[in-house]
């Protein structure tokens, strides 16, 4: 039990040993930016600048030709880079007082150092981009999933093989395999068929998020007018509800999706648009019926 408990302390200490080390050493490497430029803590900045000058007056390359000399001179410029800042001293500070943040001081460092190096248009163009790249790659992979699928099943081996029949004139063989389809013209009439899977929609431009957003004022603007029109239209000249209009709101007051709706019969369209479903009441005596037509045929 003790054995256990000591070797789990040890790699929790090595853990944090690990972990906390970067965070220390993040700015000046295993240096210490103070001790690289010959200065306390406590030094201000006239110091630091003084120091900064008279270190790199003796190991620039220039001066010194000794690669050691060289290396040196690297270090202590980073150091001054830290260290001449205000925001960045500060922050080299803290993370040598609470060396136990690790994250915190790690992402203080990157942001002082490259977040407003970086464009945040930039920033935003490659985010939509990779999003992008993401989506349209994620629906190709259903969309030929489903397609595929699809091809096993017999309804559509049988409605390949009628095509080819047609085309080629051929009669149907009452045996079973006596007829088998050509590959090849399999292929090229396979292509003319659309298949058109709900949720699974062959890949569109138009609908990655990346082109969505470049097109976001204009989607507005064209909300903007429909939402103006109708209220002109039906709020203040109080105008009856052309075919579509009516048909939009009956759908959307029965939670019906487009597709949904475009299946259904127009005699069974007229029916629900003449029963004014938009209409809270009339709403619910059509449900109330649905629901009492529904326990009858049970």
């Amino acid at each position: 039990m003790a054995a256990t408990s000591f070797r789990s302390y040890a790699v929790v200490s090595l853990l944090i040993i690990f972990f906390i080390q970067p965070s220390i050493s993040i700015y000046c490497d295993e240096d210490d930016c103070y001790d690289l430029l010959g200065v306390s803590q406590n030094a201000n900045a006239s110091e630091i600048k003084r120091a900064y000058y008279k270190l790199s007056l003796k190991h620039h390359p220039d001066k010194n030709p000794d690669p050691e000399s060289k290396k040196l001179f690297v270090k202590i410029a980073n150091a001054y880079e830290i260290l001449k800042d205000e925001v960045t001293r500060g922050q080299y500070d803290y993370a040598i007082e609470h060396p136990e943040e690790v994250f915190y001081n790690t992402a203080r460092y990157y942001h002082a150092y490259y977040g407003h190096k970086t464009d945040p248009r930039a920033v935003l163009v490659g985010l939509l981009l990779v999003l992008s790249g993401i989506q349209y790659l994620n629906q190709w992979t259903r969309y030929h999933q489903a397609i595929d699928m699809v091809k096993r099943t017999p309804a559509y081996k049988n409605k390949l093989k009628a095509l080819e029949l047609e085309r080629t004139g051929a009669m149907p063989s009452k045996k079973k395999g006596g007829y088998k389809i050509d590959k090849k013209m399999q292929e090229d009439i396979s292509k003319e068929l659309e298949l058109q899977i709900k949720g699974a929609e062959k890949p569109s431009m138009w609908g990655l998020l990346g082109v969505r957003f470049i097109l976001l004022p204009y989607t507005l603007g064209k909300l903007l007018l429909w939402y103006g029109c109708w209220y002109w239209r039906y709020k203040i000249n109080r105008t009856s509800y052309s075919w579509e209009d009516a048909s939009y709101l009956t759908r959307r007051a029965l939670g019906a999706p487009p597709d949904s709706w475009e299946y259904l019969d127009e005699s069974t369209k007229k029916d629900l648009i003449d029963r004014r479903l938009w209409v809270k009441s009339n709403l619910e005596s059509y449900l109330s019926e649905m629901r009492k037509e529904s326990k009858r045929r049970r």
